[in-house]
């Protein structure tokens, strides 16, 4: 697909699905190149760097910077983080008049919408990028990301568990470096 004469690749995003409906969505961040900079783990316990405490405390503050979002079980790991975000809206929105005009079709089709998942997720890391490079670190993150819509309860406490326990799994985890081919 062909943009301004530059090729986009396509959204790794269910086509079908708006980001911004009620729903849990199971996120993961890696870091560029899945460099371990967030910290180590050290008998099954994450010691986090000054960039990996950065990433802690940035996931706690994504309830407060974000209308209806709750933020469920997370961990930051050496190269990537994992979070459950939930998002619950109890009241109806209205339309404004301004989101009657037409946008550019191609530009709204690859867009992140306000207060969706996409947008959540890239103003986090670009929280954490920013605060890193003030304090003089060099931190980058992958550019993109990986969701699972969390359909199930059983689903839910599933993946709630995994969150929790990967720490004490991180000998096995796919993002460990020597698991990475």
């Amino acid at each position: 697909m062909k943009y301004q004469n530059k090729y986009r690749t396509s959204s790794l995003r269910l086509q079908s699905w708006d980001y911004r409906w009620n729903g849990a969505y199971f996120i993961t961040i890696c870091t560029k190149n899945k460099v371990c900079s967030l910290g180590d783990i050290v008998n099954g316990k994450m010691q986090l760097s000054k960039i990996g405490v950065l990433a802690d405390v940035f996931l706690h503050e994504i309830k407060k910077h974000t209308k209806n979002i709750e933020s469920g079980a997370f961990v930051v790991m050496p190269n990537h983080v994992h979070v459950i975000l939930t998002i619950n809206k109890q009241i109806v929105e209205t339309l404004h008049a301004t989101s009657l005009r037409q946008p550019n079709k191609y530009l709204s089709a690859i867009s992140p919408k306000a207060h969706s998942i996409s947008t959540i997720v890239r103003s986090y890391k670009s929280a954490v990028a920013k605060h890193a490079h003030r304090l003089g670190y060099d931190f980058a993150w992958q550019a993109r990301f990986h969701d699972h819509i969390i359909r199930t309860e059983e689903s839910f406490n599933k993946i709630t568990e995994y969150v929790i326990n990967n720490p004490e799994n991180w000998e096995k985890d796919k993002f460990h470096p020597e698991q990475i081919v």
